[in-house]
């Protein structure tokens, strides 16, 4: 069984907190760690966190020293493409946002959680998964299935 679990509307505070710890990660020499689009961006983030079958899905790993807080997500979504050669139905899964808290990481948990969004795509007849890799979680990606684009996109066939 794995550790992930679907996040629900209830999460969407914590979603939130975990995707800023991936931005600021991220842009750290010239991002600002503004969190003010958090409060216009929580009402919407709860709404789809409530949608079982739409085409945005987060899992994420409860924290195991903090009740009540998470320490991994990996968030995506499913959109259509026209088809093609490899993948005619057109559906393509992109995964955008993937963080485990600074104290729970090296423990599995983003990727359990990247584990049951594969899951989650494969099950939407995903053709394939996109994503942008930081340098440090390439190997995960990697690991995963996951190859290098001639962009920094790496590219997962299902």
């Amino acid at each position: 069984m794995s550790l992930a679990r679907r996040a629900g509307p209830e999460d969407a505070a914590e979603v939130l907190r975990l995707r800023q710890v991936m931005i600021d990660s991220l842009w750290s020499a010239g991002g600002t760690g503004a969190t003010d689009w958090h409060t216009e961006s929580l009402p919407v983030l709860r709404e789809r966190l409530a949608r079982a079958d739409g085409d945005f899905a987060a899992f994420v790993v409860d924290h195991p020293g903090r009740p009540g807080s998470l320490a991994a997500l990996a968030a995506g979504t499913v959109d259509y493409r026209i088809g093609k050669a490899g993948n005619p139905r057109g559906r393509v899964g992109q995964v955008f946002s993937v963080a485990t808290d600074p104290g729970a990481r090296r423990s599995g948990h983003a990727r359990a959680c990247m584990e049951e969004l594969l899951t989650w795509f494969r099950a939407r007849d995903a053709g394939h998964v996109l994503l942008n890799a930081s340098p440090a979680a390439e190997p995960l990606y990697a690991s995963l299935g996951f190859t290098r684009d001639p962009d920094p996109s790496m590219r997962l066939l299902l």
